[in-house]
């Protein structure tokens, strides 16, 4: 009995051994995944950053090639920049099918019906052109444009719905005036889809685009199912830009591998935007400027883009990080404020640009950054009173802040809003770091002493920035005196 009581008793000793055998080599087995895993994920940064430098030069060469005449180019090359393939995640396609070619040849000469198409595409290509909208061809009496490419934006939906309602007007009139002569004349049918793109380019001077995908047969399909005079819009453009138009459900049709698609006459801006409550057929300001808050998402991205690439490298606090911080701060205090969108507008692209001109100089940089917004923003619908609007502001930001009016107080509290915030220490901390990079403060105690005599003069301007930081704005000026060493 005590022998097989030993026996037992061995037996289970080595299987705790075996078991503890097991556990330490799963756990050398762990340890040697994450240290492959995290030399993996070295090698994976490595190449991204490889790829992009990659992407960096091609983009250089193919500017480079572009500039030498072809007939000076290896066929290889040649070839390779005559086409180039580009995927958009969302564009918009508008397909218009121009009816009544058969009605009007009976009355008309085949060269008299080809001259009145080609003036009526003529007109189409510059409406498209006045919405940087791309014409991508005609197909006999049918006309394809699209937003969004070949340089993506946010607001390509709202571009292609006003070029259709302007398209719709024009041939509009122009069936009107050939009525009153008794003469027959074009219909029009409307399609119009949001969605993803594969774009091939094609040419060197005059580029063509083809492209391919179900958003370009889904708007074709949208044309063919709308009415003579109608702009038929998918579900996923009418969610786009209901915010803007007045629409009216249009029934389904079924889409090949998506089931059955909802459909939206569109047909016209709400009376609200439009210059004319009436008709709604142009857009006013208060259109455009929702049109630009929304459209200020892709500024901004181009902007920090350059900034990030662009400043210096010593400026630790006055970075796109500060700008962000600078935006999102302006939002808030103009909401709390209660100012309307043009001014969150505006002030939101102030300081999209109050630091900008840090990139030509750390000295009078809110001049700078001016001449950049008045660089920028023309390209982007901005009114010339607008522009001269944000450039105060811009101005505004220039120490010491000495508002004149309540959009220049939200700046002012808005740039300088992190001396009333739990974070003030370490932001203060990158503004001391980059000062002394460039020998303009001397060492931390100085810069402590000079910390507690600007925030002892500084004041909050706005009843919002007041509330927020004022009281924690005070607390920093006791917790830097006492890191103060007195000499």
């Amino acid at each position: 009995m005590g022998k097989s009581t030993n026996t037992l008793h061995q037996s289970a000793t080595e299987k705790q051994d075996m078991t503890k055998e097991q556990e330490q080599k799963l756990v050398l087995k762990i340890a040697d995944l994450l240290r492959e895993n995290k030399e993996l994920s070295t090698q994976l940064k490595e190449l991204t950053d490889y790829n992009k430098d990659l992407s960096k030069q091609n983009e250089k060469l193919e500017s480079l090639i572009a500039n030498i005449p072809p007939k000076h180019l290896p066929k290889e090359i040649s070839d390779h920049v005559k086409t180039r393939t580009k995927r958009f995640e969302m564009a918009t396609v508008l397909y218009a099918d121009i009816q009544g070619f058969k009605k009007i040849s009976e009355q008309a000469g085949t060269s008299d019906i080809i001259d009145e198409l080609d003036k009526i595409f003529f007109h189409f290509n510059t409406i498209v052109k006045k919405y940087k909208i791309e014409k991508i061809k005609t197909i006999g009496d049918a006309y394809m444009c699209a937003g969004g490419v070949p340089e993506k934006n946010i607001t390509n939906p709202v571009d292609v719905v006003l070029a259709a309602l302007e398209m719709q007007n024009y041939l509009n009139k122009l069936k009107k005036e050939y009525e009153g002569q008794n003469k027959k004349f074009w219909d029009l049918k409307l399609g119009i889809h949001t969605g993803p793109v594969t774009a091939t380019f094609s040419g060197r001077k005059r580029i063509n685009y083809e492209l391919k995908g179900d958003t370009v047969h889904i708007a074709t399909r949208m044309a063919s199912a709308s009415e003579v005079g109608e702009i038929n819009i998918s579900i996923m453009t009418y969610e786009l830009v209901k915010q803007y138009f007045i629409c009216e459900y249009n029934g389904k049709i079924p889409v090949k591998y998506k089931g059955d698609m909802e459909m939206y006459f569109l047909n016209r801006i709400k009376p609200a935007f439009s210059e004319n409550r009436k008709v709604g057929n142009k857009p006013n300001q208060i259109f455009w400027n929702k049109y630009l808050l929304r459209q200020f998402i892709d500024l901004q991205e181009i902007i920090l883009d350059k900034l990030e690439k662009e400043l210096p490298k010593h400026l630790f606090y006055h970075n796109f990080k500060h700008t962000i911080d600078v935006i999102n701060q302006a939002e808030l205090i103009g909401y709390g404020e209660g100012v309307d969108d043009e001014a969150i507008l505006l002030l939101k692209t102030a300081a999209l640009f109050h630091d900008a001109g840090h990139i030509v100089g750390y000295d009078e940089h809110e001049y700078n950054g001016t001449q950049l917004a008045r660089k920028y923003l023309p390209n982007y619908k901005y009114t010339d009173e607008q522009i001269e609007k944000i450039c105060e502001l811009i101005m505004a930001t220039k120490l010491p802040p000495n508002p004149q009016n309540l959009l220049e107080s939200i700046m002012c509290d808005s740039d300088l809003d992190y001396l009333g915030r739990s974070d003030f220490i370490p932001v203060s901390n990158t503004l001391y770091k980059e000062m002394k990079e460039q020998n303009k403060i001397g060492s931390l105690n100085d810069w402590n002493k000079l910390q507690v005599k600007f925030l002892t003069n500084h004041q909050f301007f706005t009843k919002t920035a007041i509330s927020l930081r004022e009281v924690n704005k005070q607390m920093q000026i006791e917790r830097i005196k006492k890191l103060i060493e007195e000499d």
